[in-house]
C-alpha cells in the first residue's frame, strides 16, 4: 500500500526545525522532499542542543528525503527542479532560499504551493526584523501563558523550542490544505506563515477574545497548577484538576472533605493554591505509583513525568511501541504522531548525505508540470462541499475541526443538553445571567463557522440520530476516551457500516491500546507525560507546566492527519481510521530530548529562560509598573550569533565588561552567562521596554517585550496581517477572534464567515436536511433527546 502523497514532490529550501519538521510530516505522508542545500549543509546536520557531536536531530528530521548540493552555478537545476515540484518550503535561514524570492516562485509557476516561513511574515512592519524562538514566545504572550510560573520571580518561556515545531506542523497543514484546492482547479497558492502567528495560537488560551468580552483577563498573575507536577516520597508525579468535580475527588482522596465549598465563587486553581502547602506535604508522603493508583481509581487525571531518559521505558509507551530506532544510526526517536488503519505512512528511512542525490537528480527528466489553463474557481476555500460531524470538546477536538471549518468545511458540533461542549462552562459566568451558556469567549473562538446539534446518544432515539449524521458526513472526529465509543458500538468497522468511505479521527489523550488508554487526560498531563513539562522552568524546583501546548499541537497533528487519509480516500475511495492521539503528538515535539538521551547519554534539563540556541539569553526586569500596578515588566533578550553579540555591544555603548574577549564567541558567554545577565539586568532595569527594544532591535538583536497575553491586538505586525477578525454574535458583544497563522495570495477574504452557534441553534435545519419531519423533531424536543439549554436529557424523561 502506498502512502498518500506518492507520487508528489516537494522542494525543500528551508533550515531549521520548523521547516524541517514541516517537510517530514509530508516525507512521511509519502511526498518526494527534494532538500536542496549549499556545499556546506544545513547547520541542523552538526547541531546538538547538548553540546555534542551533532547530527542525530537531523537524521531524525530528514529521514526519508533526498539531499541535492547546489553550487553556484547550479541555478538552472534548481530552476529545473522547482518547475517539476508541486510545492516549495521556504525560510531564510537557507543559504540557497536566500537566492530565490518565494513571492516571485509563486508568480513564475502558478502551479507551485509555495509556503514561507518566518518570524513575522513577509510583509508588515516587522517584517525581516531579527527574532528567535524565544523572543517570539514573548511578543506572543506566551512567556506569560495562562498563568505559568510563579509571581515572585520572572516568568518562564516553554523549553525545547516548542514553538518552531508547532510552526512545522502548521506550515505542512496549510500545504496540504491548499494542495486540495489545487487538485480541482490547478492552481497553487502563496503561503506566508508567520512562527508569531503559530505561537499565538498554540501557547496562549484565547486570551484576546476572552478579554474583549468579559472586560477581564483570563489571569492577572501567575500561580502554578495545584498539584500539577509535585515531588512524591520517591520521585515526581503528575496530578491534575480541569474541573470542579475532578477537585473535589482530590480533596475527598487527600482526606480533605473539608475544603470542598460547591457555592465558591474561587476559580478550581485558586481553590488549590489556597491549599497548596498542606497538599504537596501529603503528597510528599506517598509513594509515586501508589499515588497514581489512588488517582486512577478517583478518576483523576495522572501520569509519571517524563524525559528524555525515562520516557521510552514508560509501561504505556512500551505497550504501544511508542518509539522506534532510527534505521540508520540506531538512536531512539518517536514513532508517527499518528496511525492510519485502512491507509499507510512512509516507515522510517535513513536521513541523506550530503548531496547524496544529486548526480541522481542532475541526470534525471525534471519535466515541468503544466501551468493551469483555467481560470481559478471563484470559491478559494479548499474544503468547500466536506461534511465533517464533529464530536469533540473543549480544545484539541475542536481546534482541529476549527481550521477546516475556516477552510471551507460543512462542521457539525455535536453537543448534548445533559453535557454540553466543555468550554462553554469554564469562562466563570453566574448561572444567574441570562443565556450564560452562549457567553463563553472560548467556546466562542474556537468554534466560528460550525453548526450545533444536539443529540443525546445515550437514549435509542438519539443513537438514530447520530447513526443518520454519520451517514452523511465524510469525516467523524470524536476525543472521548476509548470506553465511550465502545459503549456506544461505534468503533471503525460500526461507522464505516454506515459510510464506506468514511474518515473516522480518534483523538483519545493516551491512544486506543495500552494500559493508560482509559485515563483522562488534559493538555497539562499530556505535557507532563510526554516530557513537555521537564524543560520548563527552575532547575531548583520540579517542572511548571507549559499548560496550553498540549491541545493545539494535538489539533494541529490530527488536522494533518485528517488531510493526509482525504488524500488517501480521494485516490482509492477507502475508509481510513485515524488514530491521532494527544501523547503521540506531544512526543514528536519532544522528540529532542529522547533523541539527544539515546544517541549522546544527554540528559536535557530545565534551565529557567537560558537555552541552547542562544547566549545570553532570559528576561530581563524593565523599568515600567504592569498594567496591574506591579514592578513586573520584562523584555527578551537572545544573541544567537557572534554578529548579534557585537550589535548588542554597540547598542549598550560598548561597556568595558563587555570588551572581555572570551565573550566574543559563544561558548565564551555561556561560561560567563551570570556574569552578562548581571550586567544586562541593570542596564535594562533603568529603562523601559519600549526604549529597550527601540535600541537593540534597531541595533539587530534579538529582543521582545514580555507582552501580557490579552495585548496581542497591540502588536502592529498582527494588526498589519488582520490576524485578528472581528466577529459578531447573537449573544456576545463583537470581538476580535485569531484567525490561521497564514497571509495567502488568492485565499478567503475572511477566514470567520459565521458566529459559533447557540446550542442546538441548527438542530431543525440539519435534522430535516436528515429526512426527519417536523412531526419527528418535535418529538425529540419533547423527549429531551435535542434541545437548546443545558441540563435536559431524554434519560431524565425516560427514568420519570
Amino acid at each position: 500500500m502506498s502512502a498518500p502523497l506518492a507520487g508528489y514532490t516537494v522542494v525543500d529550501l528551508s533550515s531549521g526545525i520548523a521547516g524541517a519538521y514541516a517537510t517530514k510530516i509530508l516525507a512521511d505522508g509519502g511526498a518526494d522532499v527534494v532538500k536542496v542545500e549549499d556545499p556546506q549543509g544545513d547547520p541542523l546536520r552538526t547541531w546538538s542542543a547538548s553540546g555534542s557531536r551533532g547530527g542525530a536531530l537531523f537524521a531524525f528530521l530528514a529521514g526519508g528525503k533526498r539531499s541535492v548540493v547546489l553550487e553556484a552555478q547550479d541555478m538552472d537545476l534548481l530552476e529545473r527542479l522547482i518547475a517539476s515540484a508541486d510545492a516549495v518550503v521556504w525560510s531564510p535561514e537557507s543559504a540557497v532560499a536566500q537566492s530565490v524570492s518565494p513571492q516571485d516562485l509563486h508568480r513564475r509557476y502558478p502551479h507551485l504551493i509555495v509556503t514561507a516561513i518566518t518570524a513575522f511574515g513577509l510583509d508588515g512592519p516587522w517584517s525581516g526584523r531579527p527574532a528567535t524562538e524565544f523572543t517570539l514566545q514573548a511578543w506572543s504572550g506566551g512567556a506569560i501563558g495562562i498563568g505559568r510560573g510563579t509571581q515572585d520571580r520572572a516568568p518562564v518561556t516553554i523549553g525545547g523550542q516548542v514553538g518552531d515545531w508547532l510552526t512545522g506542523a502548521y506550515a505542512a497543514a496549510m500545504t496540504l490544505a491548499f494542495r486540495a484546492r489545487a487538485l480541482r482547479d490547478g492552481h497553487g497558492e502563496f503561503i506566508d506563515l508567520s512562527k508569531l502567528e503559530a505561537q499565538v495560537l498554540g501557547l496562549t488560551y484565547y486570551p484576546v477574545t476572552y478579554f474583549e468580552m468579559l472586560g477581564r483577563p483570563w489571569r492577572t498573575e501567575r500561580r502554578p497548577t495545584v498539584p500539577g507536577v509535585a515531588q512524591a516520597a520517591d520521585g515526581l508525579v503528575a496530578l491534575g484538576c480541569g474541573t470542579a468535580q475532578q477537585w473535589w475527588d482530590l480533596c475527598a482522596m487527600s482526606g480533605h472533605d473539608e475544603w470542598i465549598d460547591e457555592t465558591t465563587e474561587l476559580t478550581i486553581t485558586e481553590q488549590a493554591n489556597l491549599h497548596a502547602e498542606e497538599l504537596y506535604e501529603w503528597i510528599r508522603r506517598q509513594p509515586a505509583d501508589d499515588l497514581r493508583d489512588l488517582a486512577a481509581a478517583f478518576r483523576i487525571p495522572n501520569s509519571p513525568v517524563g524525559n528524555g531518559e525515562n520516557v521510552t521505558t514508560m509501561d504505556h509507551f512500551v505497550a504501544r511501541d511508542a518509539f522506534v530506532r532510527n534505521p540508520a544510526d540506531g538512536f531512539v526517536q518517536p514513532a508517527h504522531p499518528y496511525r492510519f488503519t485502512g491507509a499507510a505512512l512512509r516507515a522510517p528511512a535513513p536521513a541523506p548525505g550530503l548531496g547524496e542525490h544529486s548526480r541522481e537528480v542532475r541526470e534525471a527528466a525534471l519535466s515541468p508540470r503544466p501551468a493551469p489553463t483555467t481560470a481559478p474557481t471563484r470559491d478559494r476555500l479548499p474544503f468547500s462541499g466536506l461534511r465533517v460531524l464533529d464530536m469533540t470538546t473543549f480544545w484539541a477536538g475542536p481546534s482541529c475541526t476549527h481550521a477546516l471549518g475556516m477552510l471551507g468545511a460543512d462542521i457539525v458540533h455535536l453537543e448534548s443538553t445533559s453535557r454540553p461542549d466543555g468550554t462553554r462552562l469554564i469562562a466563570g459566568i453566574p448561572a444567574t445571567v441570562e443565556q450564560w451558556w452562549e457567553r463563553s469567549p472560548i467556546f466562542s473562538a474556537l468554534n466560528t463557522n460550525k453548526k450545533s446539534v444536539t443529540v443525546d446518544f445515550q437514549t435509542e432515539a438519539g443513537r438514530d440520530v447520530l447513526r443518520r449524521l454519520i451517514a452523511a458526513s465524510d469525516v467523524v472526529v470524536e476525543n472521548f476516551t476509548p470506553r465511550v465509543i465502545d459503549q456506544l458500538g461505534l468503533d471503525f468497522d460500526a461507522v464505516r457500516a454506515l459510510r464506506e468511505d468514511i474518515v473516522m479521527v480518534r483523538m483519545p489523550g493516551f491512544g486506543l491500546q495500552g494500559p493508560w488508554r482509559d485515563n483522562p487526560a488534559f493538555a497539562y498531563i499530556i505535557e507532563d507525560a510526554s516530557g513537555l513539562s521537564w524543560l520548563t522552568g527552575y532547575p531548583d524546583r520540579p517542572p511548571f507546566e507549559p499548560y496550553s501546548v498540549g491541545d493545539p499541537n494535538a489539533g494541529v497533528h490530527a488536522l494533518n492527519a485528517v488531510l493526509l487519509a482525504l488524500e488517501h480516500r480521494r485516490t482509492t475511495g477507502q475508509a481510513v481510521l485515524v488514530e491521532a492521539a494527544m501523547v503521540d503528538a506531544a512526543l514528536n515535539i519532544a522528540a529532542e530530548q529522547v533523541i539527544e538521551y539515546s544517541a549522546y547519554g544527554a540528559l536535557l534539563q530545565r534551565d529557567g529562560n537560558r537555552g541552547p540556541t542562544a547566549a545570553p539569553q532570559n528576561l530581563y526586569r524593565s523599568a515600567e509598573s504592569d498594567e496591574f500596578g506591579r514592578d513586573d515588566s520584562w523584555v527578551a533578550i537572545a544573541v544567537q550569533t557572534d554578529a548579534q553579540w557585537e550589535a548588542l555591544r554597540a547598542a549598550l555603548g560598548s561597556p568595558d565588561w563587555s570588551a572581555d574577549p572570551a565573550l566574543s564567541c559563544a561558548e565564551g558567554r555561556r561560561a560567563a552567562h551570570d556574569v552578562v545577565d548581571d550586567h544586562l539586568a541593570a542596564w535594562c532595569r533603568t529603562r523601559t521596554g519600549d526604549v529597550i527594544v527601540e535600541n537593540l532591535w534597531g541595533a539587530g538583536v534579538p529582543v521582545a517585550k514580555v507582552m501580557q497575553p490579552h495585548r496581542q491586538t497591540e502588536l502592529p505586525q498582527l494588526r498589519h496581517r488582520r490576524f485578528f477578525e472581528h466577529v459578531g454574535h447573537p449573544v456576545n458583544p463583537v470581538a476580535p477572534y485569531s484567525t490561521l497563522p497564514v497571509t495567502l495570495a488568492n485565499g478567503p477574504a475572511a477566514f470567520h464567515r459565521e458566529p459559533a452557534p447557540l446550542l442546538g441553534e441548527h438542530n431543525h435545519v440539519v435534522l430535516t436536511g436528515l429526512g426527519l419531519s417536523d412531526e419527528e423533531i418535535a418529538v425529540l424536543v419533547d423527549d429531551g433527546v435535542i434541545g437548546t439549554e443545558p441540563g435536559k436529557s431524554g434519560r431524565r424523561k425516560a427514568a420519570r
